[in-house]
């Protein structure tokens, strides 16, 4: 395998965990449910579908690009993937609302929809887009190919990088809040508070600028 694609599935995994230690990401959500239910049973039953629908945000934007490879070549698609996630991240930086709705008491279905939400709002998706399109210009995914073939190619890469992605994310989400609910608590949050909004809009920015020199 190339070195750049190794590089490129290896950053999908760095991404994965960066997106799963963020709290905002959901382990924060999975603590706060088993610490109102009393029951650690209740952290882990929520990383399923944290899980699924921070996957779905990523596969969206994946489609999104795979379907826009189709009539455009992976070079050119670069230029506007960089330029909304300079925009959504200069947004980030001075725009910290999350989506919200409902109550604690949240079934599955509602805290996948969540999970999805906020992943999007977060521009989690587009913060992934740039390594798909460095796979998609080493030639591991068959976007180049016009029709319905690199459509297809691009799909099936795409989905392996999404659960690649996925299971990152879900382990350090399932760390995380293991960690804080079992060993620290939420004070341990307020020793050791670090600005993450902050640090998410400098990525985003700073992929976006990467994103160019693909």
């Amino acid at each position: 395998m190339d070195e750049s694609i190794r590089a490129s599935w290896a950053a999908l995994l760095a991404l994965g965990a960066f997106h799963g230690i963020n709290p905002a990401m959901g382990w924060l959500f999975a603590v706060a449910l088993g610490m109102q239910e009393r029951s650690s049973a209740a952290v882990w039953r929520s990383l399923l579908p944290l899980g699924l629908g921070h996957g779905l945000a990523i596969g969206a934007a994946i489609l999104a690009a795979v379907l826009a490879g189709i009539v455009l070549p992976v070079r050119t698609l670069r230029w506007p993937v960089a330029l909304i996630l300079v925009g959504f991240g200069a947004y980030r930086l001075f725009r910290h609302r999350h989506p919200r709705f409902g109550g604690m008491r949240v079934g599955f279905g509602k805290l996948t929809v969540w999970s999805f939400l906020m992943a999007s709002a977060h521009g989690a998706g587009l913060m992934v887009l740039p390594v798909f399109l460095a796979l998609a210009a080493g030639g591991s995914v068959a976007m180049s190919h016009h029709g319905m073939a690199g459509a297809f190619h691009g799909t099936l890469t795409g989905l392996v990088a999404t659960l690649v992605h996925g299971a990152a994310y879900l382990a350090v989400t399932a760390l995380a809040a293991w960690a804080i609910y079992e060993k620290f608590g939420l004070g341990l949050l307020r020793k050791a508070w670090v600005n993450l909004d902050l640090i998410w809009a400098v990525a985003l920015l700073a992929t976006g600028g990467l994103t160019l020199m693909l």
